[in-house]
């Protein structure tokens, strides 16, 4: 039946490429609505990077903030920021648009990047987990466990454990065996999605997140109450002498620290447990699961990454005084 010029034009506009047969569907929303998300996903996108560099140069430039726990901290940041410069802003554009514009193998190497990064920045949470676990519980030998070399090796391993993996997974395809008929009757041109069957969703969820979250969890509440303990010690010598005035300040420090490890636990699950939770069940619901939701949720655990520069950072005195120092003398020109 032959259509209008119209009509034609409405369809081919709905379509990411018009011109191609077998072309994905383009996300149909309305152009203030595109714009409101564009311009909301971009402010992330600027706290990712921006907050994550100015972590990165304060350590590199600032000597007082290079010990073996900020070389943690600086990698973690280098992944965070590498996320926000090299995978968002394409992300941003296949889930605002609906549509991916470069081709199959560059959604490959950017799914496999968007893995590295997401696995790197969760086991480099772990171990900063580990790194004041025996910060706080062992003080003694603390300094002889946690060197500089020991800290610049595990962070090289959690770099290569991460590049392999996910590029591994991603080009090999083991990810998707079993779902190549759902694959096919799916799949599109313009598209960019990565499936999980059943076997690699629950390896994901439990080699990505429950492991890392499971000694980042313990550790942490291990901490939480030796913090505390210390704390009720400490506020049990309060006199009137100078001891007792020491003794609530370190009483404060220790809740302070406290409060602290429980926000980096607090915002780590809600970040990213929503995500897995949706990676490890929706191949046993047969993929029911909305498009736009999991656009949504992987977002969300994109987050975790734009706050980590405020929980490591901006909570800390020492970093806010080198944030402070680099943004009104270096940036804005004038000594602060």
């Amino acid at each position: 039946m032959l259509m209008s010029l119209n009509e034609y034009k409405t369809e081919n506009i709905l379509l990411c490429y018009p011109l191609h047969a077998d072309s994905c569907p383009r996300a149909h929303r309305l152009t203030g609505v595109k714009v409101a998300i564009y311009a909301f996903i971009s402010l992330i996108i600027l706290m990712t990077v921006f907050g994550n560099l100015l972590i990165i140069i304060s350590i590199s430039h600032f000597k007082q903030l290079q010990s073996p726990t900020h070389l943690i901290v600086q990698s973690l940041a280098v992944c965070d920021c590498l996320l926000g410069s090299l995978v968002m802003p394409y992300s941003m554009m296949r889930s605002v648009e609906g549509c991916w514009f470069l081709g199959d193998f560059i959604c490959k190497v950017h799914s496999s990047l968007d893995m590295t990064f997401c696995i790197s920045s969760l086991i480099h949470l772990s171990l900063i987990s580990v790194d004041r676990y025996w910060a706080i519980c062992d003080p003694l030998r603390y300094k002889m466990r946690i060197t500089n070399n020991t800290v610049t090796v595990l962070i090289t391993l959690t770099w290569i454990f991460s590049f392999v993996y996910s590029f591994s997974v991603v080009f090999s395809g083991v990810n998707a065996v079993g779902l190549e008929a759902l694959i096919l009757q799916v799949s599109c041109f313009g598209g960019c999605v990565l499936f999980f069957n059943k076997e690699w969703g629950l390896t994901c969820v439990i080699v990505v997140f429950f492991i890392p979250g499971t000694i980042m969890s313990s550790l942490y509440i291990i901490i939480f109450n030796v913090v505390r303990k210390h704390a009720k010690v400490l506020s049990g010598k309060v006199s009137v002498t100078t001891t007792g005035v020491d003794s609530q300040s370190s009483a404060h420090r220790e809740r302070k620290a406290a409060k602290s490890l429980a926000l980096v636990m607090g915002v780590f699950f809600i970040c990213w447990l929503p995500y897995f939770i949706a990676i490890a069940v929706d191949p046993f619901l047969n993929f029911v699961t909305p498009a736009d939701v999991f656009e949504a949720l992987f977002w969300f655990a994109y987050f975790n990454s734009a706050c980590n520069p405020l929980i490591y950072g901006f909570f800390y005195p020492r970093f806010q005084k080198a944030f402070k120092t680099l943004i009104f003398t270096y940036i804005c020109g004038f000594n602060h």
